[in-house]
């Protein structure tokens, strides 16, 4: 262990890594108890909690590597991409966790979210008018009913190891609770639409693909302020404004 690598940080929390350690250091101790309480529920492969002590809570390193990332290049082959898409069905179908999640919000609450930040792009000359019109529209279907599940919250493709074609684990999960499975599935293949079908073969049942188009739009158009705020580039190639402007 001779140098500390910087994995993200930013004004809300840091992750660092040293050897086989992941240190994550988080200003919102809610968040690392959800976290931990979270991967000693899911009856997926999590990383080995080592120690917890707010404000900080130390991981073990997982084998293998990502699916990819948002922006760049899938790594993952199709039958790795489904072996994901089946671990997410057996979280999905566990017994509920105590409390909602970030894919659990109200819609009523994310209807005011979704329209008060449409505006804001707008009014701060962020993204134009008719990209955030556009893309308003497709996001109302994600905006109905939906059957409460264990999700994970935050389901990127960079949170998810594999060692070939098995899964050996999920990190990342301060954003887990009760909510809409499609939101895991969305996030999961957000920026890689080309890998949706080999995801919902795994996953074993039928998806409604417009409420999967619906949360791409949606989960961008709510993450591309907050993203620029911190530091990070919604527009790269690949990433949220392109899966924005997909529907133009």
């Amino acid at each position: 262990m001779d140098e500390v690598e910087v994995v993200v940080a930013h004004s809300e929390r840091a992750t660092l890594r040293v050897g086989d350690v992941f240190l994550k250091v988080d200003a919102d101790q809610a968040r690392i108890d959800v976290e931990v309480e979270a991967m000693s529920l899911a009856p997926v492969p999590t990383p080995e909690v080592l120690w917890h002590e707010p404000p900080a809570l130390a991981i073990a390193a997982l084998p293998g590597t990502t699916l990819g990332r948002l922006g760049g290049p899938s790594t993952g082959s199709p039958a790795a991409w489904a072996a994901a898409g089946a671990t997410i069905r057996k979280l999905h179908d566990a017994p509920l966790p105590p409390r909602p999640g970030r894919a659990g919000r109200s819609i009523t609450a994310l209807v005011a979210e979704l329209d008060e930040e449409c505006e804001m792009l707008v009014t701060s000359g962020i993204l134009p008018a008719d990209l955030v019109t556009r893309n308003r529209q497709v996001a109302e279907a994600a905006l109905r009913p939906w059957t409460p599940a264990f999700t994970h919250g935050d389901l990127q493709i960079a949170h998810v190891f594999v060692d070939g074609d098995e899964v050996t684990g999920i990190i990342d999960w301060s954003e887990a609770g009760q909510g809409d499975a499609l939101y895991d599935l969305a996030t999961f293949t957000l920026g890689h639409e080309e890998h949706l079908g080999d995801v919902i073969a795994g996953y074993g049942i039928d998806v409604d693909l417009d409420v999967i188009y619906a949360w791409w739009s949606l989960r961008s158009l709510l993450a591309v302020r907050w993203l620029i705020e911190h530091g990070f580039d919604p527009f790269a190639p690949g990433c949220e404004v392109d899966v924005l402007e997909a529907w133009m």
